[in-house]
């Protein structure tokens, strides 16, 4: 039996920001009960949700010597979905209306929940045979686990994974500060450890001291082996290369299926899409004020509006797409001129653009059970999960193909009759158009093809339990 630990800034139920809550929260309970005993240890916010705070119970408390002085630090726990829930209590780091918010306030705080997570291990009476830590926000786990914990029988064989869910946070500041509040001593800080660009840097930290790094695809994992997507980084990353390796996320298949969805007007599954979807899509058209017509092609966005995710792409085309014969359907909140721009857009042509600049859990929904393709042209994208919803849909993505979004989409091969989507490889406005008619050209001229790529992307697998079975074969292979 092995014994695994999870240390995370977030995990569904309890508190989501983004993907990393759905790993932290769906990963664990699909490993084998018979060989893995998996727990999560996480901070408990006070801005989450009362009826997940009433779930909990006290466990223990103790004090911890944290920056000069004496922290309080409560232990509370709970079982949910058959997993053994963690929760590090201290209301003056984690009071608060959000879970993040300053970086300098964020980095002290995350350093007192590292090293009260594993002060609490031998109370809690749980021995971890491998440490699985997550994103900058843990970075300082593998480091004291070489460092601070290693004098202590109960942590000495201890291995430690971390996982990058995105480069390009890793909870950077000034060496004092962080030396100060971690309490290492200066052997740390150089620039073969935690010192990157005259900063101490938490993320480097956990890559430099943890046993093994993943990140959440393969080809995000190669991509960070170089300058652009390194995001200064990539020297440490091709050193470390043999400890590297991607695993691609899943979705929850429960909560992401149309023949179950209870916002989806009407159900379907891979045999009764062809007769059922183009009921949602109609509906859908009706809610959003646009012109009610089979024969239109339908563009879904749910996402975050940022440069990240390729809105400046969106934007340079955006008035040759509206000539053409589609309608566009976008939901999210991001940056203020993609919000505009898309406000402009659903004014300027009112029957083709339905712009709604705000989050609904129902309406991303809808979007992935009625619309015809789904448009994702991200510069960069470790994972991605929204292309993973729309193949489970039958909703057919268009993607860029960058990190996880190459790895989970098969482009269309018309003479070999493969593929799941349609993708393009420039970083460009107009090899993205082309890509779009050339998509919206399958879907008029070939409906059959069109629905075989829906078949093909229907039948696919992205559900964590394919996840899982990676992750075991990485702890065993860590672990023997």
């Amino acid at each position: 039996m092995k014994n695994i630990l999870f240390i995370a800034s977030e995990s569904v139920p309890f508190m989501k920001t983004g993907g990393l809550a759905d790993v932290v929260g769906s990963l664990p309970k699909l490993f084998d009960k018979k060989y893995f005993d998996v727990r999560v240890i996480m901070p408990r916010y006070m801005c989450m949700r009362q009826e997940h705070k009433d779930m909990m119970e006290y466990l223990t408390h103790f004090y911890l010597d944290f920056n000069y002085q004496s922290r309080y630090v409560g232990v509370l726990q709970c079982k949910y979905q058959g997993v053994q829930f963690y929760f590090i209590d201290n209301e003056s780091y984690f009071g608060g209306g959000a879970p993040y918010g300053n970086i300098r306030e964020d980095i002290e705080k995350f350093i007192f929940f590292d090293k009260a997570a594993l002060s609490a291990l031998p109370l809690i009476g749980f021995k971890p045979d491998i440490v699985h830590c997550h994103d900058w926000q843990t970075g300082l786990v593998p480091v004291y686990l070489k460092d601070t914990f290693r004098a202590g029988e109960f942590y000495r064989d201890i291995k430690s994974i971390i996982t990058i869910h995105n480069l390009k946070f890793q909870g950077t500041w000034d060496v004092k500060t962080i030396q100060t509040i971690a309490g290492l001593p200066d052997y740390y800080f150089t620039p073969d450890r935690l010192e990157a660009y005259k900063d101490a840097n938490l993320l480097k930290g956990g890559i430099v001291f943890a046993d093994a790094i993943t990140t959440v695809s393969d080809t995000y994992a190669e991509e960070i082996k170089t300058g652009f997507y390194g995001e200064g980084l990539d020297g440490l990353l091709r050193a470390r290369a043999h400890d590297l390796r991607g695993i691609v996320n899943g979705i929850d298949y429960d909560e992401y299926d149309p023949s179950k969805d209870k916002f989806l007007p009407h159900k379907y599954n891979a045999r009764t899409f062809r007769k059922e979807k183009i009921k949602n899509k109609r509906a859908l058209q009706e809610e959003m004020g646009l012109d009610v017509d089979d024969s239109k092609f339908m563009i879904g966005i749910v996402s975050r509006l940022t440069d990240q995710k390729g809105f400046d792409l969106i934007a340079y085309i955006m008035d040759e797409l509206c000539q053409e014969d589609v309608q566009i359907v976008v939901l999210g909140t991001g940056e203020e001129r993609y919000e505009n721009m898309f406000r402009h857009f659903d004014w300027k042509y009112n029957n083709k653009v339905a712009a709604n600049i705000y989050y609904s859990e129902a309406l991303s929904h809808k979007i992935y059970g009625a619309c015809d393709a789904f448009l994702m042209p991200s510069l960069f994208e470790p994972c991605g999960l929204s292309q993973l919803m729309s193949l489970r849909y039958g909703t057919v993505p268009i993607v860029r193909e960058t990190g996880g979004l190459k790895d989970t989409v098969q482009p269309y091969n018309e003479y070999e009759g493969t593929g799941t989507g349609f993708s393009f490889t420039n970083y460009n406005a107009h090899e993205m158009l082309a890509t779009i008619r050339y998509a919206k050209r399958i879907f008029n001229e070939r409906k059959r093809e069109w629905n075989k790529i829906i078949d093909r992307g229907m039948a696919v697998d992205f559900s964590w339990k394919t996840s899982a079975a990676k992750y075991t074969e990485m702890y065993d292979w860590l672990c023997p």
